[in-house]
């Protein structure tokens, strides 16, 4: 596979639909061509200690950020339908899923790629299969992990090696 969107979901809850913030990372022949990212409001808009001990992201930050769906449709157009890839993606399908079903809007059923799985069956002898093991595997350091552009990017350069 050689044209794909790398995604990256961070969540404020425990609710997969809370998304607070969404990288995108656009592939076409191999080659990043672009790099997407949005601060969402979250759905439903709290965010707990342990989410942001994960990505730093607070209420502050994001409560004048856009909703889900009004990022999204530009960011959708811009991915020429391509398949998405995603590294652990059953995560970031599932945000999908839930962040339209909180809207009541029907799920296009988005093809998704896992570099997670890919990870574990083509390179058995890491030590673990987390992003930033894979990703260095490859070359590539991810410096500012949990931020979802950065994480995005990381992802597609794994799948640039592994798909």
């Amino acid at each position: 596979m050689t044209d794909f969107v790398a995604i990256d979901f961070e969540t404020a809850n425990a609710k997969r639909s809370s998304i607070c913030s969404l990288g995108l990372v656009i592939v076409e022949n191999n080659i990043i061509t672009d790099r997407l990212y949005s601060l969402i409001k979250p759905e439903p808009n709290f965010y707990t200690s342990f989410t942001t001990n994960v990505h730093g992201l607070t209420f502050q930050d994001t409560i004048q950020s856009p909703l889900f769906f009004d990022v999204w449709a530009q960011l959708l157009a811009k991915t020429k339908n391509l398949p998405f890839v995603a590294h652990n993606s059953s995560f970031d399908s599932s945000c999908l899923k839930a962040i339209y079903a909180s809207f009541d809007v029907d799920y296009p059923n988005f093809e998704f790629y896992c570099t997670l799985k890919t990870a574990r069956q083509k390179l058995p002898q890491l030590r673990n299969h987390q992003l930033g093991t894979v990703a260095q595997y490859f070359g590539y350091d991810l410096k500012n992990h949990h931020h979802a552009l950065a994480d995005a990017e990381a992802c597609a350069v794994i799948a640039t090696h592994l798909l």
